[in-house]
């Protein structure tokens, strides 16, 4: 519950949302004698010479070794081999695949990562997305660093893995979570990774990845593509407000949508993110780091979560009926949303006409401007406070928690301290409990 500041006649605010042939092992396909084979045409036992027999046999080979070969595909790199457009590597559970592609209706090359199994391979990841190769003289291999890069047919680089760790003996290993990593070739310890793509995305927030601000220094976000024809870094960002414990979308580095605190099972202005039968959050807040991460509770399912180039998540799942990938949630979800509509002390309620209205007690900051559809202003108290008159509080359920410049957040206050020290200072307008399972304690106030 959030508690919200009032004078001896008047309200104040606030709320908390309760829902919460290379590697083959051939043999010999040269007969020791000569052999009788079945002619089709002839349906008899025709008697053949060696040299005869030795051209049909060596094409029943060739053919034998073509068809299967996406069997025997490898999951890494090492440092001697390179990786040519028209070649891949698949993860080994067949899961992920890596190789050059062309999205949508454009004929540049860029280097990425797709689901493999799945007939409309989904793009995860590029590395090249703002350098595309114009001709198929693309490879991929480590320098003598032993730095990943990408290279084209003179010899410039247009991408490199550019870790400040290297490794002794360096494999780029591509593994089953889409997760394509820079190891040691004898540990595969994952605290040891020298690099991980997880830590560089696109577009995609796949299961097992961290997005936020990491122990190592990192700042994870996601950016969407410019157009299903470029993937290229478009104006949309989702990323982690690490002050204000929440998730965000911006449009060049603007606002445009927020989901609340985190308070213990999920955000508190997304219902749809809480533990459910195909997923589990996990978001953690310390002093050394701040992220969210999810995984897959069926490893059977297919899920992922792409910001697409109008800024919108979307959480999609694979339907093999439909062959088709189907949109599972979103957020921004509708009109309440959108970052401020209502302004300050304002609340938004879908099935509303109009949709914007006040808090209890407070009125439009400008009628003139909420008249015409514009109720960005927001609201004021209808009396002003008077703190020193001696302020209480009332409780507001099963609204978005609100945002704000000056807050303050205690690790160790219960929900009664949190209320006295807001009680106590007159520039605190609320407070609340972060955490709604109860045994966690984490004071929120509004300054």
């Amino acid at each position: 519950m959030l508690g919200l500041t009032k004078s001896a006649s008047q309200l104040h605010f606030l709320s908390i949302y309760d829902d919460i042939c290379t590697n083959l092992t051939c043999v010999s396909c040269r007969p020791q004698t000569p052999a009788t084979i079945l002619m089709p045409a002839f349906q008899q036992n025709t008697r053949l010479d060696e040299k005869t027999l030795m051209n049909n046999i060596t094409i029943l080979c060739f053919c034998f070794t073509s068809l299967f070969i996406p069997s025997l595909a490898v999951d890494t790199i090492s440092a001697n081999h390179t990786l040519g457009d028209g070649e891949t590597i698949v993860s080994s559970g067949e899961t992920f695949e890596l190789g050059f592609f062309s999205p949508g209706n454009s004929t540049r090359r860029y280097l990425g990562i797709w689901y493999s199994k799945i007939s409309k391979g989904k793009v995860v990841w590029v590395a090249n997305r703002e350098i595309p190769i114009t001709d198929k003289s693309g490879v991929f291999k480590f320098d003598e660093r032993g730095v990943l890069i990408l290279a084209i047919q003179n010899g410039s680089v247009i991408w490199s893995s550019n870790s400040s760790r290297q490794a002794q003996n360096p494999v780029a290993q591509l593994l089953d979570s889409g997760n394509l990593v820079i190891r040691n070739e004898d540990d595969r310890r994952t605290e040891n990774f020298v690099w991980q793509s997880f830590e560089h995305p696109g577009n995609t927030f796949l299961p097992g990845m961290k997005v936020g601000n990491l122990a190592s220094g990192l700042h994870v976000i996601i950016s969407s593509w410019k157009s299903n024809d470029d993937p290229s870094r478009g104006p949309y960002t989702f990323e982690i407000d690490a002050k204000g414990l929440e998730l965000v979308v911006r449009k060049n580095s603007v606002m445009k949508s927020r989901s609340g605190p985190w308070n213990g099972v999920g955000f508190s202005g997304l219902p749809n993110v809480k533990p459910d039968p195909f997923l589990s959050y996990a978001f953690v807040s310390n002093d050394r780091e701040a992220y969210l991460a999810y995984d897959i509770i069926n490893s059977s399912i297919a899920l992922t979560l792409v910001l697409n180039q109008n800024g919108v998540v979307e959480r999609l799942a694979w339907i093999d009926r439909l062959n088709n990938w189907i949109v599972y949630s979103s957020a921004p979800g509708d009109i309440c949303d959108n970052y401020a509509l209502c302004g300050a002390y304002g609340r938004c309620t879908i099935g509303n006409s109009p949709a914007c209205g006040c808090l209890n007690r407070f009125v439009p900051k400008n009628q003139s401007e909420w008249a015409r559809a514009d109720w960005s202003s927001g609201c004021v108290p209808r009396t002003p406070l008077n703190c020193q008159n001696g302020d209480g509080f009332v409780k507001y359920y099963n609204i978005k928690l609100p945002e704000s410049k000056i807050w303050e957040i205690n690790r160790s206050m219960t929900t009664e301290e949190c209320r006295m020290k807001c009680l106590n200072n007159c520039s605190c307008m609320a407070y609340t409990n972060s955490d709604i399972r109860g045994f966690w304690k984490r004071c929120i106030l509004w300054l």
